[in-house]
């Protein structure tokens, strides 16, 4: 059994190493949002956006809304496709120039 002031002591160490971060990760939340509304606005398909992104689907969708950027219309969209082949394309050349090593 551990002893409860080891336990306590190792609660207060993450207790501040998670202060000290919580700064640099709101930053790094806010950077990725203006990254998701740039991309939104550039006409990058919402459904690409939220696969590239580190949020839900949903959240991106509400991010456009509050940034008054219409929703796309239903249906497969050709940029779609090609940008869907091209992130595939890009994953299996990461993989095989991996695999060697």
């Amino acid at each position: 059994m551990t002893d409860p002031s080891e336990a306590l002591k190792a609660l207060d160490d993450a207790a501040t190493r998670y202060e000290q971060t919580k700064d640099a990760h709101e930053a790094a939340k806010e950077d990725a949002i203006a990254a998701v509304i740039a991309a939104l606005k550039a006409d990058v398909p919402p459904t690409v956006v939220a696969d590239r992104s580190p949020f839900t689907a949903a959240y991106v969708r509400k991010l456009a809304r509050d940034a008054n950027i219409p929703p796309a219309k239903p249906g497969i969209k050709p940029k779609a496709r090609s940008l869907k082949a091209a992130s595939k394309s890009t994953e299996r050349t990461v993989a095989m120039r991996t695999r060697g090593k």
